[in-house]
């Protein structure tokens, strides 16, 4: 999505979040799932194992806890957050 103060989620296996506009969320929840925003945003990412069960839930606003604009994010095996293309 593109506009400021809105939400980008997404559910399925290897799918993708994005949101461009300020002040918005980015929510990854499905299976090897990946979520970006730009500044003054968020991302929201959820790990699963594989048989789809919650392990890890991860939040945090762009520019904190090594959250970068415009790049997307996974969750690794520990529930931290790595760069993914």
């Amino acid at each position: 999505n593109t506009g400021d103060q809105s939400a980008a989620t997404n559910t399925g296996d290897q799918s993708a979040a994005t949101v461009e506009g300020q002040h918005s969320v980015a929510i990854a929840t499905g299976y090897e799932a990946r979520a970006k925003a730009c500044e003054l945003s968020a991302i929201v990412l959820c790990r699963r194992n594989d048989d789809g069960e919650l392990t890890h839930i991860f939040a945090s606003l762009v520019g904190q806890n090594g959250i970068k604009p415009n790049v997307y994010y996974t969750l690794d095996e520990n529930g931290q957050p790595v760069e993914v293309e």
